[in-house]
Protein backbone atom coordinates (compact mmCIF):
# COMPACT_ATOMS: atom_id res chain seq x y z
CA UNK A 1 0.00 0.00 0.00
CA UNK A 2 1.41 3.18 -1.09
CA UNK A 3 1.27 6.37 1.56
CA UNK A 4 0.61 9.57 0.20
CA UNK A 5 3.68 12.20 0.87
CA UNK A 6 2.69 15.50 0.47
CA UNK A 7 6.02 17.69 0.98
CA UNK A 8 7.43 21.57 1.05
CA UNK A 9 7.92 23.11 -2.64
CA UNK A 10 11.35 21.94 -3.88
CA UNK A 11 13.40 23.92 -6.99
CA UNK A 12 14.69 21.16 -8.27
CA UNK A 13 10.97 20.30 -9.23
CA UNK A 14 11.03 22.52 -11.93
CA UNK A 15 14.60 21.46 -13.26
CA UNK A 16 13.20 17.83 -13.30
CA UNK A 17 10.30 19.01 -15.56
CA UNK A 18 12.85 20.67 -17.70
CA UNK A 19 14.34 17.11 -18.15
CA UNK A 20 11.19 15.84 -19.24
CA UNK A 21 9.89 18.42 -21.76
CA UNK A 22 13.15 17.81 -23.50
CA UNK A 23 13.04 14.49 -23.87
CA UNK A 24 9.44 14.81 -24.97
CA UNK A 25 9.84 17.34 -27.61
CA UNK A 26 13.08 15.20 -29.19
CA UNK A 27 10.87 12.20 -29.19
CA UNK A 28 7.98 13.95 -30.55
CA UNK A 29 9.95 16.80 -32.61
CA UNK A 30 7.50 15.79 -36.05
CA UNK A 31 4.26 16.49 -33.93
CA UNK A 32 2.17 19.73 -33.35
CA UNK A 33 2.35 19.55 -29.15
CA UNK A 34 2.47 21.72 -26.25
CA UNK A 35 4.67 20.46 -23.28
CA UNK A 36 3.09 21.94 -20.01
CA UNK A 37 3.95 21.25 -16.35
CA UNK A 38 0.58 21.67 -14.77
CA UNK A 39 -0.64 20.13 -10.97
CA UNK A 40 0.44 21.15 -7.58
CA UNK A 41 4.81 20.86 -8.64
CA UNK A 42 4.11 23.64 -10.92
CA UNK A 43 3.38 26.08 -8.71
CA UNK A 44 6.31 27.99 -7.12
CA UNK A 45 5.90 27.58 -2.95
CA UNK A 46 3.44 25.07 -2.79
CA UNK A 47 3.76 21.90 -1.20
CA UNK A 48 2.73 18.62 -2.98
CA UNK A 49 3.24 14.98 -3.63
CA UNK A 50 6.89 14.95 -5.41
CA UNK A 51 5.42 13.72 -8.58
CA UNK A 52 4.91 15.56 -11.61
CA UNK A 53 2.09 16.08 -14.01
CA UNK A 54 2.68 16.60 -17.42
CA UNK A 55 0.13 17.61 -19.57
CA UNK A 56 1.40 16.67 -23.93
CA UNK A 57 -1.24 18.92 -25.53
CA UNK A 58 -2.09 17.69 -29.29
CA UNK A 59 -4.65 19.23 -31.87
CA UNK A 60 -6.53 16.92 -32.66
CA UNK A 61 -7.52 13.04 -32.25
CA UNK A 62 -5.39 11.86 -35.36
CA UNK A 63 -2.36 13.83 -33.49
CA UNK A 64 -3.32 12.51 -30.29
CA UNK A 65 -3.22 8.71 -31.85
CA UNK A 66 0.23 9.04 -33.18
CA UNK A 67 2.20 10.31 -29.91
CA UNK A 68 -0.15 7.67 -27.72
CA UNK A 69 1.83 5.08 -30.53
CA UNK A 70 5.01 6.88 -29.92
CA UNK A 71 4.96 6.90 -26.40
CA UNK A 72 3.97 3.28 -26.10
CA UNK A 73 7.35 2.48 -28.50
CA UNK A 74 9.51 3.83 -25.23
CA UNK A 75 7.56 1.72 -22.71
CA UNK A 76 4.50 4.13 -21.53
CA UNK A 77 1.19 1.66 -21.05
CA UNK A 78 -1.61 3.27 -22.11
CA UNK A 79 -4.49 3.81 -19.63
CA UNK A 80 -7.00 5.24 -21.61
CA UNK A 81 -8.88 8.44 -20.46
CA UNK A 82 -10.31 7.28 -16.95
CA UNK A 83 -13.29 8.73 -17.54
CA UNK A 84 -11.66 12.77 -18.20
CA UNK A 85 -12.91 13.05 -21.81
CA UNK A 86 -10.15 14.45 -23.85
CA UNK A 87 -7.24 13.25 -21.82
CA UNK A 88 -5.84 9.91 -21.99
CA UNK A 89 -3.49 8.65 -19.11
CA UNK A 90 -0.35 6.72 -19.28
CA UNK A 91 2.20 4.55 -16.52
CA UNK A 92 5.60 3.54 -16.79
CA UNK A 93 7.82 0.78 -14.93
CA UNK A 94 9.98 2.92 -12.51
CA UNK A 95 13.18 0.59 -14.45
CA UNK A 96 12.14 2.34 -17.66
CA UNK A 97 15.59 3.32 -19.39
CA UNK A 98 14.32 6.38 -21.09
CA UNK A 99 12.92 7.84 -17.95
CA UNK A 100 15.67 10.15 -16.23
CA UNK A 101 13.64 12.49 -14.46
CA UNK A 102 11.67 12.07 -10.94
CA UNK A 103 8.42 9.59 -10.89
CA UNK A 104 5.46 11.70 -13.03
CA UNK A 105 1.93 11.31 -14.45
CA UNK A 106 1.78 11.78 -18.17
CA UNK A 107 -1.46 12.59 -20.26
CA UNK A 108 -1.63 13.29 -23.53
CA UNK A 109 -4.45 15.95 -23.95
CA UNK A 110 -6.90 17.18 -26.51
CA UNK A 111 -6.21 21.05 -27.08
CA UNK A 112 -9.15 23.11 -25.56
CA UNK A 113 -10.73 20.04 -23.45
CA UNK A 114 -12.04 20.43 -20.22
CA UNK A 115 -9.31 19.37 -18.41
CA UNK A 116 -6.02 21.10 -20.03
CA UNK A 117 -8.70 23.98 -19.17
CA UNK A 118 -9.12 23.11 -15.48
CA UNK A 119 -5.18 22.70 -15.27
CA UNK A 120 -4.16 26.15 -16.42
CA UNK A 121 -6.99 27.87 -14.71
CA UNK A 122 -5.81 26.32 -11.65
CA UNK A 123 -2.14 26.43 -12.17
CA UNK A 124 -2.42 30.61 -12.75
CA UNK A 125 -5.21 30.86 -10.07
CA UNK A 126 -2.63 29.49 -7.67
CA UNK A 127 0.58 30.96 -9.18
CA UNK A 128 -1.35 34.83 -9.21
CA UNK A 129 -2.66 34.38 -5.21
CA UNK A 130 0.04 33.57 -2.35
CA UNK A 131 -3.02 33.16 0.21
CA UNK A 132 -4.38 30.16 -2.18
CA UNK A 133 -0.58 28.23 -2.33
CA UNK A 134 -0.75 28.56 1.56
CA UNK A 135 -4.36 27.59 2.64
CA UNK A 136 -4.48 24.61 -0.73
CA UNK A 137 -1.08 23.32 0.89
CA UNK A 138 -1.97 23.08 4.37
CA UNK A 139 -5.23 21.34 3.65
CA UNK A 140 -3.05 18.97 1.33
CA UNK A 141 -0.42 18.17 4.25
CA UNK A 142 -3.59 18.00 6.91
CA UNK A 143 -5.41 15.39 4.14
CA UNK A 144 -1.93 13.53 4.05
CA UNK A 145 -1.65 12.99 7.68
CA UNK A 146 -5.57 12.18 7.72
CA UNK A 147 -5.75 9.68 4.52
CA UNK A 148 -2.20 8.64 4.62
CA UNK A 149 -3.38 5.03 2.67
CA UNK A 150 -6.97 6.36 0.74
CA UNK A 151 -6.07 8.20 -2.34
CA UNK A 152 -9.16 8.64 -3.20
CA UNK A 153 -10.52 10.31 -0.17
CA UNK A 154 -7.62 12.45 -0.49
CA UNK A 155 -8.57 14.01 -3.40
CA UNK A 156 -12.44 13.71 -2.97
CA UNK A 157 -11.48 15.73 0.52
CA UNK A 158 -9.67 18.81 -1.66
CA UNK A 159 -11.97 19.10 -4.60
CA UNK A 160 -14.19 21.71 -2.73
CA UNK A 161 -11.16 24.14 -2.40
CA UNK A 162 -9.86 23.14 -5.65
CA UNK A 163 -13.65 24.24 -7.41
CA UNK A 164 -13.61 27.55 -5.40
CA UNK A 165 -10.36 28.59 -7.01
CA UNK A 166 -11.89 27.30 -10.43
CA UNK A 167 -14.58 29.12 -9.70
CA UNK A 168 -12.96 32.59 -9.41
CA UNK A 169 -11.07 31.76 -12.41
CA UNK A 170 -14.74 31.85 -14.29
CA UNK A 171 -14.91 28.01 -15.22
CA UNK A 172 -18.96 27.39 -15.41
CA UNK A 173 -21.05 25.32 -13.10
CA UNK A 174 -21.11 22.79 -15.17
CA UNK A 175 -17.79 21.78 -15.71
CA UNK A 176 -17.22 22.15 -12.05
CA UNK A 177 -19.68 19.90 -11.21
CA UNK A 178 -18.01 17.39 -13.63
CA UNK A 179 -14.65 17.98 -11.56
CA UNK A 180 -16.55 17.34 -7.86
CA UNK A 181 -17.65 13.96 -9.76
CA UNK A 182 -14.43 12.93 -11.36
CA UNK A 183 -13.11 13.46 -7.86
CA UNK A 184 -15.48 11.78 -5.62
CA UNK A 185 -14.03 8.47 -4.19
CA UNK A 186 -15.22 5.29 -5.57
Amino acid sequence: MRTIKVVPYDPKWKTEFQKAQAFFANLLKDYDIQIEHVGSTSVEGLAAKPILDIDIIVPNEKESQKVIQILAEVGYDHLGDRGIPGREAFQYEPSNPHITWMEHHLYVCLAGCESVTNHFLLRAYLREHPEAVTAYGNLKMDLAQKYPHDIDAYVEAKTSLITSFLSASGMDEDALSRITDANKKK
